[in-house]
């Protein structure tokens, strides 16, 4: 944990938290279950309460939520001229993701006339942030976040991908080179955890097909994309520390001969780490197939990062961070990931196998 982490981005916290805080330190001033509410604000009024309590009790909760949300990227890099895929990024973090990018235009200073004093005054300026692609397997609600992003500074636009589908896949592919569409930086953040047995169209768990082998496809098919213009680009795979647990079983990757594990494939899904992250557990729509909407929304929140927080290591790895020999990150700095996703040979006979599977050559 670094200095920064204590003293840098506590203007987004504060923002980001407002809710979380309040409820919390509204659950420690009020922890004494055998006094109302209105006794213990008579306690307050008259002294009951001492001031150096409520002090106390304040910082503990911010230092938790500080705690909880995570590593914030103070990267300053800006993006003009550039163009990102994001898969998955009309709702969580993908969409956090996408306005931070879309807002780093570059710093310039531009000579603007006024007519009402009749000078000449130079102004600072900032040209329009990266070109930011929604890949996305729902158009309506793609459209949607387009809509809340048009403001943001750059250029965003939606396009169609079905990860669970390797047709949509090409096809999506295929319409980037058919529009000569450079891409710098491509953010594989699409995913679904823990869902009931279900099936891609080609007969694939789903969890294995779309968080791995439907990004396995596009990335592969994008390469030509991202080495045609010579200029530095990055692939970012939004992984989990879920991956701990995985293990990769090649004779049976998608339950057909044991039982249905739906945490076993979901961390299975995951084990595969090239410049990856871990986001942190984050308040979302992932988490659907686990917990009831009113948990998820009004309980489970305090304990996790809103998605603002949660997309802070994806933009780290897309602006700021280097290269490592775990190629692992978490909370905007170097992460650990399981000793089996750096085996050279699993990886290799594991690459093979998904090719074989998504028919890379054909």
């Amino acid at each position: 944990m670094c200095w920064a982490f204590f003293t840098e981005g506590w203007g987004l916290f504060f923002s980001e938290e407002l809710y979380n805080l309040s409820v919390l330190f509204s659950a420690a001033l009020f922890s004494d279950r055998n006094a109302s509410v209105a006794a213990l604000l008579w306690q307050y009024l008259v002294g009951g309460v001492s001031v150096t309590g409520l002090l106390w009790s304040a910082l503990w909760v911010v230092a938790v939520r500080r705690y909880l949300a995570g590593g914030l990227c103070t990267s300053t890099a800006r993006l003009t001229g550039q163009t990102v895929v994001i898969t998955g990024a009309n709702v969580g973090i993908g969409k956090e993701t996408a306005r931070d990018l879309l807002r780093r235009g570059e710093s310039y200073k531009k000579l603007l006339y006024y007519f009402k004093d009749k000078q000449v005054h130079l102004a600072c300026c900032l040209s329009p942030g990266a070109h930011v692609i929604l890949a996305c397997r729902s158009l309506p609600k793609a459209e949607e976040a387009r809509r809340s992003l048009l403001g943001e500074g750059g250029k965003v636009e939606v396009r169609l991908l079905d990860l669970s589908s390797l047709q949509s896949v090409r096809g999506f592919a295929a319409g980037l080179v058919k529009d000569n569409i450079k891409v710098h930086i491509l953010i594989n953040n699409a995913g679904v955890m823990m869902c009931p047995y279900m099936e891609t169209q080609e007969g694939f768990e789903m969890q294995m097909g779309t968080n791995h082998l439907g990004h396995f496809l596009l990335t592969n098919l994008l390469l030509p994309q991202m080495k045609q213009h010579g200029e530095p680009a990055r692939i970012i795979n939004v992984s989990s520390l879920g991956h701990l647990s995985g293990e990769i079983d090649m004779d049976d990757l998608f339950f057909k001969k044991k039982p249905y594990d739906k945490v076993q494939a979901y961390a299975n899904s995951t084990q595969i780490q090239v410049f990856s992250l871990h986001p942190g557990s984050v308040h979302s729509a992932l988490g659907r197939h686990i917990l009831s909407s009113v948990m998820n929304d009004y309980i489970l929140c305090l304990a996790l990062k809103t998605t603002l927080e949660g997309a802070q290591t994806t933009v780290y790895c897309a602006t700021q961070a280097k290269q490592h020999s775990e190629m692992y990150f978490s909370d905007c700095a170097v992460g650990w990931a399981l000793y089996a996703s750096k085996d050279e040979r699993l990886a290799e006979d594991f690459w093979k196998l998904s090719a074989q599977l998504v028919k890379l050559d054909e």
